[in-house]
C-alpha cells in the first residue's frame, strides 16, 4: 500500500517536472548568478522550501537570506527577491514584491499562476505546473493534499538548479568538500 502511493507520488513528480520550461529555468540560474545579495521568502510549507533552497545556496557560496529572520538587512537595488508561492496571490509577498520594485530590485518568482498579481509585477517567474491547495481546472490531478504537489516540486525543481550551477562551474576543488565546509558545525 505504501509503495503504491509512493509509486504514484513519484509518476507525478516526474510528469510535473517533465513540464519545466529550461528557459524559465536557466533564466533563474542567471538571474541568481548576476545578483549582489538574494533573498528567499514564502509562506507555509513553500517557506519551508524557500529555507531549504536557501540553505542550498548558501553552501554552494551565495549571499543568502531568508527574509524574516532577525539577521536579514535591508535589502537593496542591486538584490534579488526569489518568492516562492504557489498560487501567486499571498498577499505577505505580493507586499514585499510591491515594496522591493519601489527600491529598484529584482524579483523572482516560483508560482503555479502566471497570471497572478505577483507574477504581473515580477521580473522573472519559473513556472511549477503542478496541484495547489485550490485545485483549479488547469492543475494536474494528485492523490496528495493541499499543496503537496507543488512543494515536493519546488524543492526537487530548486535543487536541480544547485546540481546545474556546481556540475557546470569551472573548478579545480572538490565542490563537495567545498560545500561540506560551509555546512554548519554546531551539530
Amino acid at each position: 500500500m505504501i509503495k503504491e502511493i509512493l509509486e504514484t507520488i513519484i509518476g507525478e513528480m516526474k510528469n510535473v517536472l517533465s513540464k519545466i520550461n529550461e528557459e524559465e529555468a536557466m533564466t533563474f540560474i542567471s538571474q541568481i548568478d548576476q545578483a549582489k545579495r538574494i533573498f528567499i521568502y514564502g509562506e507555509g510549507r513553500s517557506g519551508l522550501m524557500a529555507k531549504a533552497f536557501a540553505m542550498r545556496l548558501m553552501h554552494s557560496g551565495y549571499q543568502v537570506y531568508v527574509v524574516g529572520e532577525t539577521i536579514t538587512p535591508s535589502i537593496e537595488k542591486e538584490d534579488l527577491l526569489v518568492a516562492i508561492s504557489g498560487s501567486g496571490e499571498t498577499d505577505t509577498i505580493y507586499q514585499f514584491v510591491q515594496k522591493l520594485k519601489k527600491i529598484g530590485g529584482k524579483v523572482g518568482l516560483v508560482t503555479t499562476n502566471q497570471d497572478s498579481k505577483i507574477a504581473r509585477i515580477s521580473d522573472y517567474i519559473l513556472k511549477v505546473p503542478a496541484a495547489t491547495k485550490y485545485r483549479k481546472p488547469e492543475e494536474p490531478d494528485t492523490i496528495q493534499p493541499l499543496g503537496n504537489q507543488f512543494d515536493q516540486a519546488v524543492h526537487l525543481l530548486l535543487d536541480a538548479l544547485i546540481i546545474y550551477k556546481i556540475q557546470n562551474k569551472n573548478q579545480s576543488t572538490d565542490i563537495n568538500e567545498e560545500m561540506r565546509q560551509r555546512h554548519a558545525n554546531l551539530e
